[in-house]
């Protein structure tokens, strides 16, 4: 490694744990003044010591790395687009900001989406007046503040995985098969009472009343989410006090936010007690990240497998780290986890470029694409479609497009990249969203980016329709 100062990145992590530079010296097995000088960006960060900082602190070595501050550089960059924030900032002081006061750039980023929240909730409390006077409107950003608390984590909850691995351990032990396992712990241990009706009611796929202890699934449901489904209720029941704990750390501001904080925590569970985390990184290296494969292997959905993928981050033991966006035909981003840098706008849409968006003219079929950012760095896309069949005659279906992306430095080890051109030579370039988008070329724009003055020559056409001054 060159000469690489991380001074400000490393200070972040000791105090965010709360230790001393003598007792993270001690643990390095560094002295306090040489410490003292990494921080002050004195000395550079050598090899060995960097690999003993992410042994420690469980981060990827890539954390120090000026590049991987790409998503926190592009949140910082629509707060300075934002017209009512009046801050004139290049991008590249925007960048040196990042890489030199990295929590003083979280905060910003976290003011500015309180200062929509509160901008938005007044505009409901005013419209509410103005319709029927009661004044009583909320909007608040609960599904936001979940992402962010799982991207803190790069999604991936160490505590809750290890529980679900010994669950699934002490399952096996007694008994062998995992899903015969849950269900037979449900009844046995916890006195429920598994009920299977046709209908469950509108929309209802399974449902659980903790007075009763009756379980209510839907066989509409395969076997695979079934089992999902005994195994976020198994959650509850067993890992109540991590599940609030992990909650409480998150200081979520509103019950909503805590609630599906609570429920993603669940499903993260069952994924990690149905899919445990040692054997499924094995076979997913083993089948070099083979989604189909790794599907029909463990009888689970598609969309299953890849949201677990997203989640292989555990230290010592990392698979490749992905990002997993779930998307609907009007371009509605139902789902979005991230282990990587890559940035998903809050302000600025999606890119009709991105491969995810092309699936659905193709339906069932798998498609990569090679996609290169604003900033130059390049990522390896698999997009697919996936259906949910109505349960009944006149009953909608629904169709989602599955995104599964990483950095094109990690696709030698992924089967998609097989016969693609790595160089980047071919990357089809992408971006945020059309609000936030440099790209002043691209002839899919469909607004304006924010912040830039329009150059309009009426005797004057061009690919673009928004020409920049």
């Amino acid at each position: 490694m060159s000469r690489t100062f991380v001074g400000a990145r490393l200070r972040q992590l000791r105090t965010e744990r709360g230790l001393s530079q003598a007792a993270l010296a001690k643990t390095l097995e560094i002295s306090a003044s040489y410490l003292n000088q990494i921080e002050h960006d004195v000395r550079p960060l050598t090899v060995p010591v960097l690999l003993r900082i992410s042994e420690v602190f469980g981060v990827d070595t890539t954390f120090f790395s000026n590049q991987d501050d790409t998503r926190l550089i592009a949140e910082l960059r629509e707060v300075a687009l934002d017209e009512d924030m009046g801050i004139d900032a290049d991008a590249q002081e925007i960048a040196d900001m990042v890489s030199s006061h990295p929590s003083l750039a979280k905060a910003m980023v976290n003011m500015h989406r309180r200062y929509r929240n509160t901008t938005a909730q007044l505009a409901a409390a005013t419209e509410d007046r103005f319709n029927d006077g009661s004044g009583s409107g909320s909007i608040t950003m609960p599904h936001e503040e979940v992402r962010d608390y799982f991207y803190q984590r790069q999604n991936y909850i160490h505590d809750l995985d290890t529980a679900a691995e010994e669950l699934t351990a002490r399952l096996r032990f007694h008994r062998g098969d995992i899903a015969e396992g849950i269900m037979r712990r449900l009844e046995n241990l916890h006195d429920v009472q598994i009920v299977r009706r046709i209908d469950l009611g509108e929309n209802v796929l399974h449902r659980y009343d903790p007075e009763t202890r009756v379980l209510e699934i839907s066989p509409a449901l395969s076997g695979g989410q079934q089992v999902f489904k005994f195994a976020t209720e198994l959650a509850y029941l067993e890992c109540d006090h991590l599940l609030r704990q992990l909650v409480d750390e998150g200081n979520f501001t509103s019950d909503e936010a805590r609630s599906l904080a609570m429920l993603g925590l669940a499903n993260y569970f069952a994924a990690a007690t149905v899919l445990p985390y040692g054997q499924f990184h094995e076979k997913a290296e083993d089948f070099r990240y083979d989604i189909e494969r790794l599907s029909a292997f463990y009888s689970i959905s598609y969309e299953t497998i890849c949201h677990r993928l997203s989640t292989l981050q555990r230290p010592r033991q990392r698979g490749v780290p992905w990002s997993f966006v779930r998307v609907d035909r009007a371009g509605n981003m139902s789902k979005r986890q991230s282990a990587t840098g890559f940035h998903f706008s809050s302000s600025g849409g999606t890119c009709p470029l991105w491969n995810v968006y092309e699936t659905f003219a193709y339906p069932g079929k798998l498609m990569t694409q090679i996609a290169q950012m604003p900033d130059g760095r390049n990522y390896l896309w698999v997009a697919r479609t996936v259906e949910r069949r109505a349960q009944r005659y006149g009953q909608p279906g629904k169709t989602f497009a599955i995104g599964l992306g990483c950095e094109l430095r990690h696709a030698p080890r992924v089967v998609y990249a097989d016969g693609l051109d790595l160089g980047g030579g071919a990357a089809t370039p992408i971006g945020a969203g059309c609000r936030v988008c440099e790209r002043m070329n691209c002839p899919q724009r469909a607004f304006p980016p924010l912040g830039k003055e329009l150059d309009i020559n009426e005797h004057r056409s061009s690919v673009s329709p928004y020409m920049i001054r």
